[in-house]
């Protein structure tokens, strides 16, 4: 196991304060949605990718265009449709002839994903041989095409789009690859306020850009930062435990044993320990506690846990169950 980098205090504190003025920049565009603004970011300096689900017309894509002007990261968009094919997305391999030796020889054209931030806006309206091809892309931050393995650039963030499956032409995303998504974001409707502040703010003359708050540096440092946030072994025993307890065989929690057929995998151990990390350093703290992992447990086991169809029957919301996990298992 790698020994922890030695941080000062100094380093510290700047980082964090960089991390503030990410989430002011990105708030002088996104009015309201603050707690998905956190979850986004608390998504970011985790090193993972987020799965954003809501309705049309909420902010969405701005949200994620926020994230890279704000971060100064190169940033592309992908309109998934039912008839986008994987190379749309990974690339292509395309003939050239070379003008002084009349060879024609294969050179692979890259696609969008060959970026720092991509934007998978309505991934559930593509087939799913469409949706898996960013599996590889998102756990091995590289691209294989006709034996060639071709790395990504760094740091590589994927924020996908999902409509609520309710909606006509939407397709599940498969269990594989959204466990390769660290945390599930919903945006819901804002409140009245800030809707009348929304329509207010975008039928003027121009929008805002969200300004650079934050370098390249400074992000790759805050993602090594909290890979090296302390957890104490109690702490990473009832993390453990409650991703354990969403398995409805063997779970003390009666609700989970009632409305759940499919409980999280190893995998949701790891998010959740992270993501409480990555939580705790906002918070200025160098210790996850409790609290940052409660938190967290909504948004990293809400697309890890299936109910099954009496849950679904009697309209059993995935939150409802946590809440009852949460209340059920108990930290030493």
């Amino acid at each position: 196991m790698a020994e922890a980098q030695a941080w000062t205090e100094n380093e510290i504190a700047d980082l964090v304060a960089k991390v503030g003025a990410l989430k002011e920049s990105m708030g002088r565009v996104i009015i309201g949605q603050k707690d998905v603004i956190d979850l986004l970011v608390t998504c970011l300096l985790g090193g993972g990718h987020a799965l954003v689900e809501g309705v049309p017309g909420l902010g969405k894509t701005l949200l994620v265009k926020s994230l890279a002007q704000a971060t100064d990261m190169q940033f592309r968009r992908v309109q998934f449709t039912p008839d986008l094919m994987p190379s749309d997305i990974v690339g292509t391999e395309i003939l050239e002839e070379d003008q002084a030796t009349r060879q024609r020889v294969f050179r692979f054209q890259p696609g969008p994903v060959f970026t720092q931030v991509l934007l998978a806006d309505e991934i559930n309206r593509a087939p799913p041989k469409t949706q898996s091809a960013l599996l590889e892309a998102m756990q091995e931050r590289s691209v294989t095409f006709a034996g060639q393995t071709h790395k990504l650039p760094q740091p590589f963030f994927v924020l996908a789009t999902q409509n609520p499956l309710e909606q006509a032409g939407t397709y599940p995303l498969p269990e594989a690859q959204l466990d390769r998504f660290l945390l599930r974001i919903d945006v819901d409707y804002p409140s009245e306020d800030e809707e009348i502040a929304m329509v207010g703010a975008t039928t003027h003359a121009g929008l805002r850009d969200a300004t650079p708050a934050m370098d390249l540096q400074a992000l790759l440092r805050l993602q090594q930062l909290v890979r090296d946030i302390e957890i104490a072994e109690p702490m990473l025993r009832y993390a453990t435990r409650l991703v354990r307890a969403t398995r409805p065989g063997d779970s003390p929690v009666e609700a989970v044993r009632k409305h759940i057929g499919w409980g999280a995998g190893p995998r949701a151990g790891q998010a959740l320990v992270l993501a409480a990390k990555a939580r705790a350093l906002m918070h200025g703290r160098l210790a996850v506690t409790r609290d940052d992992i409660q938190a967290m447990l909504l948004p990293v086991l809400a697309h890890r846990v299936l109910r099954n169809f009496e849950a679904e029957a009697d309209g059993i919301a995935i939150a409802d169950v946590l809440a009852a996990l949460s209340a059920g298992v108990r930290a030493e």
